[in-house]
């Protein structure tokens, strides 16, 4: 039991921590691309993504695993990622991103969590109706991992899988360098060469890249005090999530954050009377019949938020914020589509983008198309006026 809740604990912390170091927001990582061709975060997304994919194969294939997060896979992924991205962009901030911004004082992002917990309730009263009309419509197939699918060994098919999305990411970094077409030529044999030589092209930009982060990871140990005090690059947030989610990984399951909050909701009504055990939603799915209690995920998500407040406090971020009377549809109105939205997925940013690809969930895969697709629609929304880079 001890042992149990010291791992809640540093995973809690360590998430909350470097999330709030790295500012490791998913709206960030998406709207920031679209609207600005900004991939600093989007590179740290990534990065976090296919390391924790790498380290979960690994622990898969020897046996070093609490459990996979398969739901049944079709449509309903796309159509409630897509509610789930465009609420977390009017919203302003992602599933995890909310939670840092909560313990970094700001009230809006308190409130968006309120009105998530609105959503989460909406989704249980009419669960009974959507399973029947909504579910058993747009399910088409039973949850799968590639993992168990593959007859390839999981740690290698994470690793040619990963590996496979480096040399895509190659490729087209590769060919979008300034160098063009060989000797300035346009020619068919020319072009055709330079394609083939993309990928080389773009490795060698990913290795420099990689040099001048080290680089500069040793000139922050130079002052190491002062270095934790400032915000840091995605990618060294990337690590330290990756690491907090395969110590996770293998004593409970996947990182997940929508579903610990939705048992949340359940268990707090409870305590002011609701017969939430009552709902199937609570009762039967989210808490599988064991009754509406605390969990260990329920704890893991509550450190998360103490992690950020601790790193934000130490830091100097901490502040209690009052949100702009403007500001308020945002997270009322953010907070119910992101509430809702992870439901009708099921599965949020974290659930399906980070951890579902990266336990290679088919569900997880079509829900981050419609997450992607929410964002991508609400950015072109809100910046209809000045226009998107992408």
């Amino acid at each position: 039991m001890v042992a149990t809740i010291l791992v809640v604990a540093v995973v809690g912390l360590a998430l909350g921590v470097f999330l709030q170091k790295g500012r490791f927001c998913f709206v960030n990582a998406f709207r920031d691309f679209f609207a600005y061709k900004d991939s600093r975060v989007t590179k740290g997304v990534a990065v976090a993504t296919l390391l924790t994919m790498v380290f979960w194969g690994i622990a898969y294939q020897f046996g070093y695993y609490g459990a996979l997060w398969t739901p049944e896979w079709g449509l309903t992924g796309l159509v409630g990622g897509f509610v789930f991205g465009v609420g977390m962009t009017y919203a302003g901030g992602c599933a995890s991103g909310t939670l840092y911004r909560a313990g970094e004082g700001y009230l809006q992002f308190w409130l968006t969590l309120l009105f998530m917990g609105v959503g989460y309730a909406a989704f249980a009263v009419a669960f009974p109706t959507l399973e029947s009309t909504y579910f058993e419509t747009f399910t088409f197939g039973s949850g799968v991992s590639l993992f168990t699918l593959s007859s390839i060994p999981a740690g290698l098919l994470a690793l040619a899988v990963a590996g496979g999305a480096v040399l895509v990411y190659a490729a087209v970094l590769g060919r979008s360098s300034e160098t063009g077409t060989l000797g300035g030529r346009s020619d068919v044999a020319s072009v055709q060469l330079t394609a083939l030589l993309a990928p080389i092209a773009g490795l060698r930009r990913i290795a420099r890249g990689t040099r001048e982060y080290v680089a500069g990871i040793v000139d922050a140990w130079r002052d190491p005090l002062a270095a934790s005090k400032r915000p840091w690059d995605p990618r060294t947030a990337a690590l330290g999530i990756t690491g907090a989610a395969v110590l996770w990984f293998t004593q409970a399951s996947i990182v997940g954050v929508t579903g610990p909050e939705a048992r949340w909701t359940g268990y707090l009504l409870s305590q002011v009377g609701v017969d939430a055990e009552s709902y199937d939603y609570w009762g039967s799915v989210l808490f599988q019949g064991q009754g509406v209690d605390v969990t260990t995920d329920m704890v893991m998500i509550g450190f998360v938020i103490v992690g950020a407040f601790l790193a934000a406090s130490w830091s100097g971020d901490f502040s209690v914020r009052v949100p702009k009377r403007r500001r308020l549809p945002n997270a009322i109105g953010g907070g119910l589509l992101m509430g809702a939205g992870s439901r009708l997925a099921p599965g949020c940013n974290i659930g399906n983008i980070y951890s579902g690809i990266a336990e290679l969930s088919v569900h997880s895969f079509i829900a981050a198309v419609g997450i992607v697709a929410g964002v991508y629609v609400m950015t072109r929304w809100i910046y209809r006026e000045v226009g998107c880079a992408i």
